[in-house]
């Protein structure tokens, strides 16, 4: 990982806070998939529309390994609200698709500053309703989905969660991948991660100042650390040892424990934040698919 650091330092691209939100996201995008796999070729790669949270239309992904009904994930892609999206994460959701033996429907939500909060968190939510109601739709189970994502996607995951339990939704897991859960970045891991790790700490205040006022950053649909955990869905988290959010995503596993919610909990020992992105320089990422994949797996077939 600190050869890795070393060689991502070297090729001196700019930093994301130094960049207007399409300058970041066009630099984000050249470089999203240099340390994935090759994209695995899959029975079905399709793109749909779901329901966004605005009432009108969404671009999605759907992703899975046979042409069968089966049940999915709804997987909403890290970035920090501002950049991201269906052509970042292709290589991972293939993944995930392949690995579980289910169906990966990613989601192109709206992002900041064009669209700040809560505009990300309302077309999660109509898109996990779209999926709990009608999955017939596009060819998957009957069955209850789970959500997921990654960082920004991590955090919405988490929130959907929440939304799905007040809505009585039936959800088979829900899948946070180095998520962030507070309203504040104040944590040891904050202050020990937060320059030279991948995530630094000015990246994660330009994101939010993208996306949402300082005022609100109570808001459970920002922080679900500030929300009431009692029933909801299963949790599967992956976390980085090296990264600002771990000590946000260990007390929200802790959390959803207390609340008596049953939890999967892996930490990767000596990795960064986005860590599962770079399969092609770490058996790490690899590992961290193949647990999620499981979890994702078991949650189906409990169901």
């Amino acid at each position: 990982m600190a050869g890795l650091l070393e060689r991502i330092a070297r090729a001196g691209r700019p930093p994301l806070h130094t960049l207007g939100p399409a300058e970041a996201r066009a630099l984000y995008a050249a470089g999203a998939e240099v340390l994935e796999p090759p994209r695995v070729p899959l029975a079905r790669v399709e793109d749909i529309m779901l329901p966004g949270g605005d009432g009108r239309p969404r671009a999605a992904r759907l992703y899975a390994p046979s042409r069968a009904p089966l049940p999915a994930l709804l997987y909403l892609h890290g970035g920090g609200f501002v950049i991201g999206g269906l052509g970042t994460h292709d290589s991972l959701c293939r993944q995930l698709a392949l690995r579980s033996g289910g169906a990966v429907v990613a989601l192109d939500y709206r992002l900041a500053p064009e669209h700040r909060f809560p505009a990300a968190v309302d077309d999660a939510w109509a898109a996990l309703h779209s999926l709990v109601e009608h999955a017939s739709s596009w060819g998957l189970a009957k069955a209850p989905p789970a959500v997921g994502g990654d960082s920004a996607g991590g955090t919405l995951a988490a929130v959907s969660a929440l939304h799905a339990r007040d809505r009585g939704w039936p959800l088979a897991l829900q899948l946070l991948i180095t998520p962030g859960t507070s309203a504040l970045a104040d944590s040891a891991s904050h202050r020990l991660f937060g320059n030279g790790f991948l995530l630094d700490a000015v990246t994660i205040e330009w994101f939010f100042e993208q996306y949402i006022e300082r005022g609100a950053r109570r808001d459970w649909r920002f922080a679900p650390l500030e929300a009431d955990l009692d029933g909801v869905a299963p949790a599967c988290i992956v976390l980085a040892e090296c990264d600002p959010l771990v000590d946000e995503g260990i007390a929200y596993a802790d959390r959803l424990r207390a609340a008596g919610v049953a939890v999967e909990f892996e930490l990767y020992r000596g990795v960064t934040h986005d860590f599962i992105k770079m399969g092609r320089a770490l058996k790490e990422a690899a590992a961290a698919q193949a647990f999620a994949a499981a979890a994702l797996a078991r949650a189906w077939s409990a169901g």
